[in-house]
């Protein structure tokens, strides 16, 4: 990365270093592909997923929510072609024995990283079997993603929830996949959640979206499939350049990819680590009309963080075939029954989300001496620390008293073991965005002194406004210079 020397063996390191992630069993060798997540990983991860439902579901009209099953009926995956087609090409490299997986276009010119020829040994379905019940024979699957229950429910949720198109079915929860060669910590494992929105609209609106003002002035990298063709580098234009060349075909998918990179951007990661890439014909799903995927300029490269799919209505027709049953809804403008399109599906992984995060906030502060964490503070996973100077019973009775009181709203933690710069260190190692200190001023001036991680400046204000201050700190109501 331009201006990020930390490589994602470091990132782990550095997250198992600070209790965020664990190799899981690691007492018995671990397994790969698979993590468990520390205290505070765990918040990192929740305030990811509360900020992605806030801003997708929460704050809108359009979209509602559901928690679907991770084990289903098995027909749901053998109506979706999961049972038949999901499968990666299984090979072994001839010189290292190394197992890997190719695309189907890569067999016979794609070489191990050690210079080997690979071995085909065949497809692999990387769909996890079980079984249900006491009787051996009745076979299911832990989902390999969160899409097919939104279209399973499709009908039911529309009905129960009234909703008029065009809407969205939003999702997050855990998938499951059989990956023949998990790599790159968190990016890919066996493992892992997903926040997932299906977005449907009539047939004969799919170039017809209404937000299309809030994002057409909004500026991204993009690489088209002409420009991969041609071996060109990606372009930064708006999304109404991009539209009037016709290099993003619809309305809504310029909407949903400005949409998805502002919501990061929001957040804290950095503009111009993302950029989009449309999948070229080669690589192109083939119920999709067009794909495109937002990247992040990892240490490895770019790679997709998150996919948008125009998923056409080939899911919801599989499953009116399948199953014999009705999954359209009626429209009251023609008074006809329609099957919608999904003109944009934004997938999105957890983990990638939270390793954006990660690098983006990742700062080594040489004059500090330590690392500054420096996450957008409604990611943080400990919003203030709340430090007594000394240990001394008077300062420690009024710390505690303002621990106890913020506790009920935020996340907190209580430090009186060390130096007071040590204590300022471990917090800004793990993202603490504000650290507040009781002193023997305290006693008197009935204050605290606050103190910001990005700048490490100072301002010393009433206990009694401390709650409010702090609430509007991490809502950006204000900056800490206005304090």
């Amino acid at each position: 990365m331009a201006d990020n020397k930390l490589s994602i063996e470091e990132m782990a390191i550095f997250c198992k270093k600070k209790g965020l992630v664990y190799p899981s069993g690691e007492i018995y060798g671990g397994l790969s592909g698979f993590f468990d997540f520390g205290p505070n990983c765990v918040e990192i991860r929740n305030n990811i997923k509360k900020e992605w439902w806030r801003f997708h579901v929460q704050e809108r009209e359009d979209i509602v929510g559901i928690d679907g099953s991770i084990i289903t009926n098995p027909k749901i995956w053998q109506a979706s072609g999961h049972v038949a087609s999901f499968t990666d090409v299984y090979v072994k490299c001839r010189k290292c024995k190394k197992p890997n997986k190719i695309d189907k276009s890569e067999i016979g010119k794609a070489r191990c990283e050690c210079s080997g020829e690979y071995e085909v040994i065949g497809d692999l379905n990387l769909m996890f079997k079980t079984n249900v019940g006491p009787v051996e024979g009745s076979t299911a699957y832990l989902r390999p993603e969160t899409a097919q229950l939104i279209f399973a429910d499709f009908k039911l949720v529309a009905e129960n929830s009234r909703l008029k198109l065009p809407f969205g079915i939003a999702q997050i929860g855990k998938a499951f996949r059989n990956e023949i060669s998990p790599r790159d910590f968190l990016f890919r494992t066996r493992e892992f959640e997903m926040m997932e929105i299906e977005y449907f609209v009539h047939p004969k609106n799919i170039n017809k979206c209404p937000f299309l003002k809030q994002v057409l002035n909004h500026k991204m990298n993009i690489l088209s499939a002409e420009l991969q063709k041609k071996h060109k580098k990606p372009v930064k234009m708006t999304m109404k350049q991009a539209l009037d060349k016709k290099i993003i075909k619809t309305e809504w998918h310029a909407y949903w990819l400005a949409t998805e990179h502002k919501w990061f951007v929001n957040l804290g990661a950095k503009p111009d680590n993302f950029r989009i890439r449309q999948h070229t014909k080669q690589e192109l799903s083939h119920y999709a009309l067009d794909t495109w995927d937002l990247e992040y300029n990892f240490p490895f490269g770019w790679k997709e963080l998150e996919g948008i799919a125009n998923r056409t209505d080939f899911d919801l027709q599989q499953h009116i075939k399948h199953s014999k049953k009705d999954l359209s809804i009626f429209d009251q403008e023609t008074n006809k029954k329609i099957v919608p399109h999904v003109v944009a599906e934004p997938s999105l992984g957890v983990g990638r989300a939270f390793l954006v995060f990660m690098f983006d906030a990742y700062n080594d502060d040489k004059k500090r001496g330590n690392i500054v964490l420096k996450l957008d503070p409604k990611l943080a996973p400990v919003k203030a620390g709340i430090f007594p100077l000394i240990s001394k019973p008077e300062l420690i009775k009024i710390a505690r008293g303002i621990y106890n009181e913020l506790k009920k709203t935020y996340n907190l933690n209580y430090d009186k073991s060390g130096s007071i710069g040590r204590r300022y260190a471990r917090s800004d190692e793990i993202g603490t965005p504000f650290c507040i200190t009781v002193d023997f001023d305290s006693l008197k001036d009935k204050s605290v002194t606050i103190r910001d991680r990005d700048t490490t400046k100072q301002a010393r204000i009433k206990i009694a406004d401390l709650k409010d201050i702090l609430r509007k700190l991490i809502d950006k109501e204000i900056r800490f210079s206005d304090i």
